[in-house]
């Protein structure tokens, strides 16, 4: 079974999708600490914090990723292309989406710190 696209996948590519990627890129506590081990970091200590991401709405939250995160990675999206993901993006995430119209959703952060060796 193939694994499902993401919904910037399927309208726009993978051009698109991978850039959204990178920040999550580093999740995993473990791949973590061998990467600043790597680099000559001791004493390594992470920490991961429970938060809340809040946005005023759907359409907030993702445009900023097409027309602010996207365009800094080297990607820039046709007005078509914004306005179908925004179209979508309001269907998909309307799970997160509160009575007052705010999206809310739990999230992870990991506070990395070391010394150098």
């Amino acid at each position: 079974m193939r694994p499902r696209k993401s919904l910037i996948e399927r309208c726009a590519g993978p051009r698109a999708a991978e850039p959204l990627r990178a920040p999550f890129a580093l999740g995993d506590r473990k791949v973590l600490a061998e990467i600043l081990n790597k680099a000559g970091a001791r004493s390594v200590n992470i920490e991961t914090l429970k938060g809340v991401a809040r946005f005023p709405s759907i359409r907030v939250m993702v445009e900023a990723d097409l027309r602010g995160w996207l365009p800094l990675m080297g990607v820039t999206l046709t007005e078509q292309e914004i306005a179908t993901i925004l179209q979508e993006a309001e269907e998909v995430l309307d799970q997160y989406v509160t009575d007052d119209g705010r999206v809310t959703f739990d999230t992870l952060v990991h506070i990395a710190t070391a010394t150098k060796s």
